[in-house]
């Protein structure tokens, strides 16, 4: 009797790239003022969400993004770090929750448990998550100010 043989997971790399440049668009539209100020606070329903710059260099800059005071279904403690590639207009998980450094891919099953494409979810995880504060997130301070004809 023979084997079946498994498919290899491949990283599919367009899909990625594309999660990755509308995820650093969707992170701009909720902290367009990150160059001149370190953070940006909001509220989703009854959680407060903190955004903050942790380091800048010239092509790439890293954010902290906490979620506190949610339901513990909604992930009530959540703690992300992102990176964002400017030159490339990207933004990517680099830390989700406490695991750092996870892998494109990986051999499943593993001694960590994670899926074969670990990154990819993280990826598009964040980006519902953006998209969730963008739709719901309210906040004290105006994000832009409207152009009116004098």
């Amino acid at each position: 009797m023979q084997r079946a043989r498994k498919k290899r997971f491949k990283v599919d790399l367009a899909e990625l790239h594309a999660l990755c440049e509308a995820n650093y668009a969707r992170l701009l539209r909720l902290f367009p003022d990150y160059e001149n100020t370190t953070t940006r606070e909001f509220a989703v329903g009854a959680a407060r969400v903190q955004l903050a710059v942790v380091e800048r260099s010239r092509y790439t800059t890293i954010f902290h993004l906490h979620q506190q005071q949610a339901e513990a279904r909604w992930l009530g403690q959540l703690r992300m770090e992102v990176r964002a590639y400017h030159d490339a207009g990207m933004l990517e998980v680099g830390m989700f929750q406490s695991h750092r450094h996870v892998a494109a891919r990986y051999r499943y099953p593993n001694d960590n448990m994670f899926a074969q494409d670990e990154k990819s979810q993280q990826n598009r995880f964040l980006a519902d998550w953006l998209e969730h504060c963008l739709l719901h997130g309210r906040s004290q301070v105006a994000l832009y100010s409207p152009v009116t004809d004098a």
